[in-house]
């Protein structure tokens, strides 16, 4: 790279050898390689246009704003999970067993990840053991395996390209890459047989929000423009468009998962915490009280 002074900065680039001039760069800023003023002149132009987004960019991000958080009480929020049921005990560890606060899960449990299983099992036995304070909500990846079973050559034919043969493996259950119709019939039957018998209603049950104060939880996102109380169902589970690029103006917070990060964020009325635990092994929480948020990850 070569260094360039201007009267303004200095400007660096890789094109055609680089710039060269004075104090004066209008008049006598020229092409270090062709000798060109009129070249040296188009480059300039090329810098400051670039330099002009990069300031863009960083208005944009100062612009950003962390959130006023006001729950009516303390509360933590899990990211997806994705069969890690060796993280989650670590996050339940961390978390302390003992605290009393509300655990919210935000959805996912299931697909991908090794012990799918597993993980039903221990979220569904929290859940009871502390009846009122853990909170599971639907995910996209529970609502696939509950479509699965009541219309396997349907709408659930497409669960088992999205993890859905890591569920199936968890509960003993092995179908190919891509399963005949068949197939799919004997794994579904195989997997109503495998399930214990209050998971389903369980997982049917699941509410797709929670909130406290001005802080919601959803699995993936909320319409920017619709109140919390009005959201599409799809919105809550797939996401929407607006939701990661504009700001809500009511107020309201959205604490979400589904769409991975790579740090778990608290800004622009959202606080992202899927860190991707399938995949790096980082399952996150989110500690939100008043006016404040602390992440904790495995």
């Amino acid at each position: 790279m070569t260094q360039v002074t201007t009267i303004f900065r200095p400007i660096t680039t890789t094109t055609c050898g680089g710039l060269q001039g004075g104090v004066t760069p209008a008049k006598h800023i020229y092409c270090k390689t062709c000798e060109s003023e009129e070249h040296g002149r188009k480059l300039l132009r090329q810098f400051l246009k670039i330099l002009a987004g990069k300031r863009s960019d960083a208005a944009a991000y100062n612009t950003s704003t962390e959130n006023s958080l006001r729950p009516d009480a303390p509360f933590y929020a899990v990211g997806d999970i994705h069969g890690c049921v060796d993280l989650l005990q670590v996050l339940l560890g961390q978390i302390g067993r003992a605290a009393d606060e509300q655990i919210v899960f935000l959805g996912d449990y299931i697909d991908r990840g090794p012990d799918s299983a597993a993980t039903l099992k221990a979220l569904y036995d929290l859940s009871h053991r502390r009846p009122g304070k853990v909170t599971c909500l639907l995910g996209n990846h529970e609502k696939m395996m509950c479509d699965f079973i009541d219309d396997p050559l349907g709408r659930g034919a497409r669960w088992s390209q999205f993890g859905g043969r890591e569920t199936l493996a968890s509960y003993g259950i092995d179908i190919p890459v891509t399963p005949s119709s068949d197939e799919l019939l004997e794994a579904c039957d195989a997997l109503e047989a495998a399930l214990p018998s209050p998971i389903l209603p369980w997982l049917r049950a699941m509410p797709l929000s929670w909130n406290s104060g001005n802080v919601w939880c959803v699995h993936a996102a909320m319409d920017p423009e619709r109140a919390p109380d009005m959201q599409r169902s799809r919105t809550l589970l797939w996401g929407h468009k607006a939701f990661l690029g504009q700001r809500r103006q009511d107020g309201n917070c959205v604490v979400h998962g589904h769409t991975v990060v790579q740090n778990p964020s608290n800004r622009d009325s959202r606080i992202s915490v899927d860190t991707g635990a399938y995949m790096t092994g980082r399952l996150t929480a989110a500690y939100v009280s008043q006016e404040s948020c602390e992440f904790i990850s495995t």
